[in-house]
């Protein structure tokens, strides 16, 4: 058992996303919402960053991740759900991830 994993785990998630903060912006980010347990302020050994992405794009929903993942390549687990600004501004209750982030999830960015 390690003692103070929770400690150093939140460090090193809050450096990533301090990280991805200063670089998503120019990679055309427009908003960012941090949302999970991370957001929830539950860290543990497999707590990820859970990152709503904002950016102006026409690539296919499911393949936009693929974009952040290649020119980033995160240090620590994360989890991208990218939006147009079109969609993230709809009502769209249907998907959990848009719930989430207009219930719980802290604006990072934008």
């Amino acid at each position: 058992m390690m003692f103070g994993f929770g400690v150093q785990r939140k460090q090193m998630l809050e450096a990533e996303l301090e990280r991805l903060v200063e670089e998503m912006p120019r990679l055309g980010m427009t908003q960012m919402y941090l949302v999970g347990d991370f957001a929830k302020g539950k860290v543990g050994t497999d707590t990820m960053l859970n990152l709503l992405v904002v950016q102006k794009t026409d690539v296919a929903k499911h393949r936009r991740a693929d974009f952040w993942t290649t020119h980033l390549r995160p240090r620590v687990g994360t989890e991208l759900f990218v939006f147009t600004s079109g969609e993230f501004d709809s009502t769209n209750e249907s998907d959990p991830m848009l719930r989430e982030a207009a219930a719980f999830g802290d604006r990072i960015y934008g």
